[in-house]
């Protein structure tokens, strides 16, 4: 029989009390939150320990709680007109999210496996489903075992930013770490780079990183609200000439504003 230790403090607190001892309540009644089953004279990694790593890896990849429900089975095609044509692809509106989705599958795929590699850009209107798509890669990679970093641009800029005004020995990350990261993570993936306020400053930071995942061919998703010739006006052509080498271009077009659309739904059924 496998004897059970009980720490010495649980004994003390239980001493002179009636009733049956109380045990600790585990997290994990399978293996007793010891990450390990024991059968057959064998000790065998306890399933809990995979969703502990997977729940490791989307802090990591620093998805918000919302982010973290998007997948591709949940991505609803209905959205886009089957009778509104798209200028820039030649197609309606539901054949360029579907060819949208359906590059965001072979995206995880192949990053499954490979290291190396072309990336996605993504862009549409707002509320175009850019983000959800990009989150479902996060997410699906995420859940493969793949290291995913998801970053809004300009809270990207905000964070290297305050870095300026922290001291040295207080712990927080530095310019350096923070840059290092994102240049170097498995999986890259930029939401929001569109029509901001960029400086000097933030356009060669933009560039830097870009330029640092083309050369070592690192996978990376970037999504914008501006097509890359209206991109290149606030980024400049040095940027926007390696994100087309970076990434593979799609667009996501909608009449309207699918949270709008979705908001009008709830409201229905109610």
């Amino acid at each position: 029989m496998e004897r059970i230790h009980i720490p010495a403090q649980l004994i003390m607190k239980n001493k002179g009390q009636e009733g049956p001892l109380e045990l600790p309540a585990y997290q994990c009644s399978l293996c007793q939150d010891r990450g390990l089953i024991i059968r057959d004279g064998r000790a065998y990694r306890c399933r809990c320990m995979q969703q502990k790593a997977w729940q490791n890896r989307l802090r990591a990849a620093n998805l918000a709680p919302q982010l973290s429900r998007y997948t591709f089975q949940n991505f609803d095609l209905k959205y886009y007109s089957r009778t509104l044509n798209d200028e820039l692809t030649g197609t309606t509106y539901y054949e360029s999210a579907r060819r949208c989705l359906e590059a965001a599958r072979r995206f995880v795929a192949t990053y499954r496996q490979e290291t190396r590699g072309r990336g996605l850009f993504i862009f549409g209107p707002v509320g175009s489903g850019k983000t959800f798509l990009a989150a479902a890669i996060a997410n699906a990679l995420t859940a493969a075992g793949r290291e995913v970093l998801f970053t809004v641009v300009p809270d990207l800029l905000d964070a290297i930013r305050a870095t300026y005004d922290r001291r040295p020995q207080d712990g927080s990350q530095t310019e350096l770490e923070l840059i290092d990261t994102a240049r170097k993570v498995a999986v890259l993936i930029l939401d929001d780079l569109g029509a901001h306020n960029y400086t000097d400053w933030t356009c060669n930071k933009i560039y830097s990183l870009i330029n640092y995942r083309l050369i070592n061919e690192l996978p990376t998703v970037v999504t914008s609200n501006l097509d890359l010739k209206a991109l290149e006006d606030y980024l400049g052509e040095r940027t926007t000439s390696r994100l087309v080498q970076l990434c593979q271009s799609y667009h996501l077009p909608v009449a309207e504003d699918i949270r709008c659309v979705i908001s009008r739904e709830g409201v229905t059924k109610k």
